[in-house]
């Protein structure tokens, strides 16, 4: 089973229940059989600092992901440390959740493109 920590920074009302079931999916149709995933819903000033801290844009977005280990094997008996993703709820609207399948597929070594796009479809 993949463990989902949820944040909620945004000052905005989420529904992190139905983000934690998406995410589980996503992963879980990605072949991530367990794990541990980082989910934080932030505001739209701390997602423009990130965004330009990360990616040198300097403007507010829906979602970025922070990938750590990914699909590579981890060592025996340690836990699988996906990585975080970060969502704007007031960036993003009622449409959250193709921002955060986007993200997930990042966490699992999707970069943009075909592929990329089919696997969002697919979940989305």
């Amino acid at each position: 089973m993949i463990e989902v920590a949820v944040e909620n920074r945004s000052g905005a009302e989420v529904d992190a229940a139905a983000a934690v079931a998406l995410a589980q999916q996503v992963l879980a149709g990605e072949g991530v059989e367990g794990g541990e995933l980082g989910l934080a819903f932030v505001g739209p000033e701390e997602s423009r600092a990130l965004k330009q801290e990360h990616l040198g844009i300097d403007e507010a977005t829906d979602a970025l992901a922070f990938p750590l280990d990914g699909l590579e094997a981890v060592p025996d008996g340690l836990p699988r440390q996906l990585g975080d993703v970060v969502v704007c709820p007031q960036v993003v609207g009622e449409a959250w959740r193709r921002p955060l399948v986007h993200a997930l597929l990042h966490l699992v070594g999707y970069d943009h493109g075909g592929e990329m796009e089919a696997r969002e479809e697919l979940y989305a």
